[in-house]
C-alpha cells in the first residue's frame, strides 16, 4: 500500500458470501512466522487447494481462474474477517496482492488490523453491494477504479460514492506509520487538550 496515488484500479474478485472468517482467510497452521511476507501463498488455503500441502490448485476456486489471478480488489458481503483475532489475515491479503476490500461490514478487530496495515476497507450499504455484484457477474474480470480524492468507485459506466475520513486517507496513501502521522498533528492535539482540560 506504499506510495498510493489518489486514484488506482484493480480487477475485482467477487466472493459472494457473508461471514468469511480469519480461519478461512489464513488457516492456523500457517501462523508460525512473525514477518509479514509469504502469507499470500496460503491465502484461502483450504478453498484454493485440493491437497493439504498446497500443491494442487482447486480449478473451481475463483482466484485460480485465469481472469482473477491478478485480482487486486475483493468484493464480498457482511461481517468479513470475523472469527479469531489474527493480524496474519490482512498480511495474507496484502501479500497476495489485494489492496482493497469492499463489503457491507467487517469484524471490528479485523478492521483495525487491516487499517493498521494500510489495507483499504470500503463499507457500502447492501443495496450498492448487490449492484456491484450484478456488475461483476455480468462482466467477469472487470476493473474498478477507486478514487480516494473524490471518494468514488468507478465500475464501468457507473460510479458509487463511499466515505473515508481525511486522516485515514492520508495514512493509507503515505509511507508514515500511525505514530508519524499523529506527530504531524501534534500541535493541534496539544491545543485541543489544553482547551478540553481547561474547560474542566
Amino acid at each position: 500500500m506504499k506510495n498510493y496515488s489518489l486514484q488506482y484500479s484493480g480487477i475485482v474478485a467477487p466472493f459472494d458470501l457473508s461471514n468469511i472468517d480469519t480461519d478461512v482467510i489464513i488457516p492456523k497452521q500457517f501462523l508460525q512466522k512473525n514477518e509479514k511476507i509469504g502469507f499470500g501463498n496460503h491465502l484461502f488455503h483450504n478453498w484454493r487447494y485440493i491437497d493439504n500441502d498446497g500443491y494442487i490448485p482447486n480449478p473451481n476456486f475463483i482466484l485460480n481462474k485465469k481472469r482473477f489471478k491478478n485480482a487486486r480488489i475483493l468484493l464480498t458481503r457482511d461481517n468479513f474477517g470475523c472469527g479469531s483475532s489474527r493480524e496474519h489475515a490482512p498480511w495474507s491479503l496484502i501479500d497476495f496482492g489485494f489492496h482493497t476490500i469492499i463489503a457491507s461490514s467487517y469484524a471490528d478487530i479485523f478492521y483495525n488490523n487491516a487499517i493498521n496495515n494500510k489495507l483499504l476497507l470500503i463499507i457500502l450499504n447492501k443495496n450498492i453491494i448487490n449492484e456491484l455484484f450484478f456488475i461483476v457477474q455480468n462482466e467477469p474480470g472487470i476493473t474498478f477504479i477507486i478514487d480516494l480524492k473524490f471518494q468514488k468507485i468507478i465500475a464501468g459506466i457507473k460510479s458509487f460514492d463511499f466515505k473515508i475520513n481525511k486522516f485515514l486517507r492520508e495514512y493509507i496513501i503515505s509511507d508514515l506509520d500511525q505514530i508519524d502521522l499523529t506527530m504531524k498533528y501534534i500541535d493541534k492535539i496539544i491545543m485541543f487538550e489544553k482547551k478540553y482540560f481547561n474547560f474542566f
